[in-house]
């Protein structure tokens, strides 16, 4: 995967002391996908959800020689058609200067390894429509669109509405 003049990677589960790169890994995806300054997650806020007393999240982080270099947040799903758990995909991100060196493929390949010996079925994810070089990644490993599905999102005052029985729209 890396050349010997690079190192050697590893991709290792993520350990509460990786929270402050995780936070940053974070904040420069964000900024990468034209999302500067979006972020509103504090790194107490990624630490609770990885390592608190319900974690909500996992990651691993992808390093060469000991050096973080990139990551892949996840979740656990279910499907009730296929009546199998998988894993959504929440973030990938590997840093410049190390993308071509197979650190993506590798972190994919840990979830997916991940999702088969969990009894899972897919690894699912989204991507900005935008993002031709990540969809073109993407489906060179296989991966496909589902044009059937539209992703929806209640938050902000449409979210509290609902919650709250108060009036929507």
């Amino acid at each position: 995967m890396i050349d010997e003049a690079r190192g050697q990677a590893v991709i290792r589960p993520a350990e509460p002391a990786d929270v402050p790169v995780l936070h940053r890994f974070i904040v420069e995806l964000a900024e990468a996908e034209d999302f500067p300054g979006e972020v509103t997650a504090a790194p107490r806020d990624v630490a609770q959800a990885l390592f608190g007393d319900r974690p909500v999240a996992e990651a691993v982080v992808a390093t060469v020689d000991a050096e973080p270099v990139g990551f892949a947040l996840y979740y656990p799903t279910y499907s009730t058609i296929l009546g199998r758990p998988g894993i959504h995909l929440e973030d990938l991100y590997v840093r410049p200067e190390w993308r071509g060196a197979g650190l993506g493929r590798a972190l994919l390949a840990h979830l997916a390894e991940l999702a088969v010996r969990r009894g899972g079925a897919r690894l699912e994810w989204w991507v900005l429509r935008t993002n031709d070089p990540a969809l073109r990644f993407y489906r060179r490993l296989g991966a496909r669109t589902l044009d059937e599905i539209e992703v929806l999102r209640l938050d902000g005052d449409a979210l509290r509405g609902l919650a709250g029985g108060g009036p929507i729209g």
